[in-house]
């Protein structure tokens, strides 16, 4: 038994070690003074003042962060109303339906959704640029938050709403007062999820972006087709340390989700009060 654990543990130290050595790596030239990726000649921050200093490039990284919050808030909300939707579904089969229908973006290839996208935007007239961006990484984020809500929303007992109606709650009371405080870690998991795949997607992005705008991954795809530079890996860099950062807050938002189920009775008793 233990050496059936310390090979499967060998194993995950590989599967980490493949992942994340050439992130590192490309981190670790980001301060070569050299210019390369070959030798290491000193170390230096001067590719990222020219990161910090190109204009062109803080324009892109606000683009991207205006999509991709803009986004991640309108995906969020659809994907409550969606869950909602799903779970109140009576029917086994139409739930399965809704359920298989959500699952369609996230399980198709990328290079077919912003195909698919650009010849939809192409039809409807819209031009390339900030509308096509925003709403194709709306469209692709809300299966995204769906899956992060829904599971929420079955784990709640039915007695709270109905225990709420009782107390002579409305629906909009039961909305806002029991069920959205009780599914608000799946809210939050939802957001920093659809966020964090609008920050990293490229390849629907790359089909549906037009001239005069652009993305962060597209960008770096952009500049790299140029030839190495290390101003590259420092706002790779960057990027990565970014991510992180939201991976983190994730965690510790999705940790929120096991307090107390005793917890839960104060929402409940809340939305009966009259206001």
């Amino acid at each position: 038994m233990k050496n059936k654990n310390g090979i499967g543990n060998l194993y995950l130290v590989l599967v980490f070690v493949v992942l994340y050595a050439p992130i590192f790596y490309l981190m670790y030239y980001s301060f070569n003074s050299g210019g390369t990726m070959h030798k290491f000649e000193g170390f230096t921050l001067d590719y990222y003042r020219e990161v910090l200093q190109d204009t062109r490039l803080i324009i892109i990284v606000i683009n991207t962060l205006v999509i991709a919050l803009l986004s991640s808030a309108i995906a969020t909300l659809l994907a409550i109303i969606g869950a909602l939707a799903i779970q109140r579904s009576r029917s086994r089969r139409s739930k399965n339906a809704l359920l298989s229908l959500n699952n369609v973006l996230i399980v198709s290839p990328d290079v077919i959704i912003g195909a698919s996208f650009l010849i939809l935007f192409t039809i409807a007239g819209i031009k390339l640029g900030f509308t096509s961006v925003l709403l194709s990484h709306v469209a692709f984020s809300v299966p995204i938050a769906v899956l992060m809500i829904l599971p929420h929303l079955q784990e709640m007992s039915p007695t709270l709403t109905d225990a709420a109606r009782d107390l002579g709650a409305s629906r909009l009371n039961v909305l806002t007062k029991v069920i959205l405080p009780i599914i608000k870690p799946g809210i939050f998991s939802g957001f920093f999820m659809a966020l964090t795949y609008s920050l990293d997607d490229f390849a629907v992005t790359f089909f549906v972006t037009g001239n005069g705008y652009s993305t962060l991954s597209v960008e770096i795809y952009s500049r790299a087709r140029q030839g190495v530079s290390l101003s590259i890996n420092a706002l790779s860099t960057l990027i990565f340390l970014f991510t992180i950062l939201l991976v983190i807050g994730y965690y510790f938002l999705n940790q929120r989700k096991n307090k107390p189920s005793a917890i839960i009775a104060e929402p409940v008793a809340e939305a009966g009060v009259p206001r």
